[in-house]
């Protein structure tokens, strides 16, 4: 057994066990710096706090059976600034939001701006590029509960020459006028968030969650919004209590999710756990993921931006994560008008969630809107109702029910038409299913081009235990309960070595499926 240094900072490292097992290992490992036992547990993924900059340190894990050393040195670091000595009290009541604004402001290139144990009660924050934010333990930046307090970003202006167009902000994938997010970066590179502290949205306490699909003054903000940033980094901390989706990076590149822990509560609206949204080179290690709408969705926009500002969201790596309650696990849609492509999920947990892999777009999202190479493998599902969904008639947006959306006759095929490219699973085991293992569902114009599943267990809960759900949100679609596999609308299917228990049916039910590549499946 070996280990890998992912990321190094001026202060905190993230390590990896050079390890196949999902997220943990069976047996408590060590790890040691210079000598001194710092971490003990069996998470794969662990990161240290409370180093020194400039400084070489070695790190030594210890496990049953093994022991390997690594020397690394931490980034420099010009400045450590204290925000109580630019006035912050962090005593939970007192705004503190000027005085920690002052010390962002006045950091220096590669200094890092320090919030020290309390309670600091804040509205939107502005960080800039080459710096760090460092909220230690003990440290919580809470939300301002009153929206009034809260800076608006508007959606769209026009540039001065009226040759183009300047977003600031962004809601549910179109460019509307918003509130700034607690934590705010706007084109900034170089910038890392960590420490063992905690960011709290206070929307518990606020009226974020409160008729949350009608616009007052503007848009619910996220928790964090990166907007057109690069290099950027996010460790250790916890996220909780967010207005809206709680990670919301967008047009941004080079970003890295490290040991983190998102938290909201499972009836709170809208509070994806993490949504890179044209986004490239993205990286979320070790996090643990429980919110109330999907974990983590993968979004490239609606049409609007597909159009006039395209970007497809590209290099997603998801690895030793735990996603936990919440709609889906991981899910790509349904705003992708951009396209998604070359997704990785692996040794990943789902657990109680409604779905696992979650594909979702529909008539009008575009052509551009190509969603491919997407690969689900070693994964462990306990309890996810509908492990493998994939849906071309997501019923999302003012218009979702219409009969241009929902109509499951063959449309022309234009540019307003979406594919879904090629989605894999493999190596995947699933406890406890209750709906469907696999439900799949194309347009009859344009049929998903290839699902490939291999190496999948499943065991369903007891007839006596399982409640008919619909396994994707569209019109005109039956509930199920213990169903093996449906699929509709597909170019190629390949299901090979699948084993299922407890399953109401004893064979798949394939309807316009042109290519089929069935070997080993096996019902219990």
């Amino acid at each position: 057994m070996d280990f890998k240094v992912i990321h190094i900072f001026n202060r905190s490292v993230t390590i990896e066990l050079d390890s196949d097992r999902v997220f943990e290992q069976n047996e408590n490992f060590c790890v040691y710096l210079n000598g001194e036992k710092k971490w003990e547990g069996k998470q794969n993924v662990v990161s240290l706090q409370g180093l020194l900059p400039d400084t070489g340190y070695v790190i030594r894990v210890e496990g049953a059976g093994f022991v390997c050393e690594k020397e690394i040195t931490t980034q420099h670091e010009s400045v450590l600034l204290n925000v109580k000595e630019f006035g912050a009290k962090g005593d939970g009541k007192t705004p503190d939001t000027a005085a920690i604004q002052a010390a962002i402001c006045a950091c220096p290139k590669d200094g890092t701006v320090y919030l020290p144990e309390g309670v600091y009660y804040s509205t939107a924050l502005f960080l800039k590029s080459n710096m760090t934010l460092l909220i230690s333990e003990g440290a919580v930046l809470l939300g301002d509960t009153d929206r009034n307090h809260y800076p608006i970003l508007p959606g769209m202006t026009r540039t001065t020459d009226e040759k183009d167009e300047y977003n600031l902000s962004s809601w549910e994938g179109n460019p509307l006028t918003s509130f700034a997010s607690l934590i705010t970066a706007i084109d900034c590179e170089n910038l890392d968030i960590i420490g063992d502290g905690t960011i709290d949205g206070n929307a518990q306490n606020a009226d974020w969650w409160i008729n949350p699909k009608i616009k007052r003054i503007a848009w619910r903000p996220n928790l964090v919004y990166l907007a057109r940033c690069n290099n950027v980094r996010m460790q250790s901390l916890t996220v909780q209590n967010s207005p809206s989706w709680t990670l919301h990076p967008y047009y941004s590149d080079n970003l890295a999710f490290l040991n983190l822990y998102i938290h909201n509560p499972s009836d709170s609206p809208n509070t994806d756990g993490l949504d890179p949204e044209s986004c490239k080179d993205v990286l979320v290690l070790g996090t643990i993921i429980s919110v109330g709408d999907d974990c983590m969705a993968i979004k490239s926009g609606k049409y609007y931006m597909s159009l006039m500002h395209h970007k497809v969201t590209d290099s997603i790596i998801i690895r030793n994560c735990k996603f936990e309650r919440g709609h889906g696990s991981v899910t790509v849609g349904s705003e992708a008008a951009g396209g998604v492509k070359n997704v990785r999920v692996s040794q990943c947990i789902f657990d109680g969630t409604d779905r696992g892999l979650r594909i979702k777009t529909r008539r009008g999202r575009g052509e551009r809107s190509v969603l491919d190479d997407i690969v689900f493998e070693n994964i462990d599902m306990n309890g996810v109702h509908m492990p493998f969904t994939v849906n071309m008639f997501y019923f999302c947006d003012p218009d979702g029910h219409s009969d241009y959306v929902q109509n499951q006759n063959p449309a022309p095929v234009d540019e307003m038409t979406p594919v879904i490219g090629s989605i894999t699973g493999r190596n995947i085991n699933c406890k406890g299913a209750s709906a469907c293992m696999i439900c799949a569902f194309g347009l009859p114009e344009r049929p998903i081009e290839k699902l490939t599943f291999e190496n999948i267990n499943v065991s369903f809960l007891p007839e006596s235990e399982r409640t008919p759900e619909r396994p994707v949100m569209m019109d005109n679609f039956d509930e199920m309960s213990g169903r093996s596999v449906f699929a509709r609308n597909i170019k190629e299917l390949v299901l090979t070595n699948i084993n299922i228990e407890g399953s109401s049916d004893k064979e798949p039910e394939l309807i316009d499926v042109e290519k089929k590549n069935i070997n080993n499946v096996n019902y219990i």
